[in-house]
Order: C-alpha cells, then sequence, then structure tokens
C-alpha cells in the first residue's frame, strides 16, 4: 500500500490509475470535500459522468456498493467502501466565476476548476474537458417542495474516507475544495492512498 498523500488547501493532484487499483479518498481533519473527476486513459474524450450515474443508481446521493459510470455508459469506479455516506454530485467545480457571482469575491482564485485543469494539464485535459465532479463529503440539501438547494457543511468527521475500485485504466483529478459554502469556511487538506490491484487481492 503507498503511504498517504496529501492535497494541501485550495488545491489539486492528479494521479494515474490501472483497472483493479483502489483509491482512498480520506478527510483527515473533518468538513472538507474534494472534488473528483477521471477520465479514460485510453481516450480522455470519455469522462466520469453524473447524469449517467445518478440515472442508473436512480437516487442522487451514492454510495458503498454504487457504480460511478462514464459519459459513454462504461463503469469507470465502483464505491467499495464509504464511512460518511452523504456525497454531492450535482453541482460544479468552483470556478473564478463562482467566487465573483456567489462570494462576491475580486481576486480571481482559481477555484477547483482552475486547480483541476492545472494538475491535468501534463495529460492533454484543458479547463472547458472539466465536468461536474464527484464532490465527495460535500452535503447538499435539497427541498422537495420548492427544489431550493443549499450547500451545508459535510457531514464527514476527521478520517472519514471513501475507497474507490477503478474499473478502467483512468487519470484522476482530486481537489482539497476552496469554495467556503462546502467545506464550513474553514479550508482543510484531504489525504488519499492507492492500493495498487495486487495489493488489493492479496
Amino acid at each position: 500500500m503507498s503511504d498517504t498523500t496529501r492535497i494541501p488547501p485550495c488545491s489539486a493532484h492528479a494521479i494515474e490509475l490501472e483497472a483493479g487499483d483502489e483509491l482512498v479518498v480520506i478527510d483527515p481533519e473533518g468538513q472538507q470535500v474534494s472534488d473528483l473527476t477521471a477520465f479514460s486513459r485510453e481516450d480522455v474524450r470519455e469522462y466520469l459522468s453524473s447524469g449517467r450515474s445518478i440515472d442508473y443508481a436512480s437516487r442522487m446521493f451514492l454510495t458503498t456498493g454504487d457504480l460511478l459510470y462514464s459519459n459513454r455508459s462504461r463503469p469507470m469506479f465502483e464505491i467499495v467502501e464509504d464511512t460518511c455516506g452523504r456525497h454531492d454530485f450535482t453541482l460544479t467545480p468552483c470556478s473564478k466565476d463562482t467566487f465573483s457571482i456567489i462570494y462576491g469575491e475580486t481576486e480571481g482564485r482559481p477555484g477547483c476548476e482552475g486547480n483541476l485543469a492545472e494538475a491535468l494539464a501534463p495529460h492533454g485535459i484543458e479547463v472547458d474537458d472539466i465536468p461536474i465532479a464527484f464532490n465527495v463529503f460535500m452535503h447538499v440539501d435539497v427541498d422537495s417542495a420548492s427544489g431550493v438547494i443549499r450547500v451545508l457543511p459535510p457531514k464527514s468527521g476527521p478520517g472519514d474516507f471513501v475507497r474507490l475500485r477503478a474499473l478502467m485504466p483512468l487519470i484522476v483529478g482530486m481537489t482539497a475544495c476552496s469554495a467556503g459554502q462546502s467545506n464550513n469556511f474553514r479550508y482543510k487538506p484531504i489525504d488519499y492512498r492507492i492500493i495498487r490491484a495486487a495489493e488489493a487481492d492479496a
């Protein structure tokens, strides 16, 4: 098993996985979100799709046992373990425009969108290629009557994690989210470990 790697607050990492590898995304301090997206290493035009994944699961909130699908309806990940149980797969990664429109900021921070684009650039993935992410640990509440959404503090506590098994060779981008609503306005790190397929089988 690999050592734990830390994504510093308000930044992103990109990694490569083989089919069968497991990725463990960890919230070390609690109440922090990681925007996670993935692309097929065979063709980066195939990407992790919120619409397909939610459609095939027939529910909004995905957890242990669920599959995460690509835009070509191929399984990319299986959620094999989830100690938090509440994540979001509907809201787009925060961007410079997010900070301007929602928070009234003018300094132009890149947000998760910009951080993912920077981390994924060596793989030929540009900012316009980044889809809605699987927002690990993000707590979005939807009022069933009005449809109003609220971003609430994550339910994850220190040490909570999600373990994902890759079902194809993948390029994965992950952030330690920069949006205050998502992390209760405390910008914290995200940790991860990779369990390679041979180790997982053992």
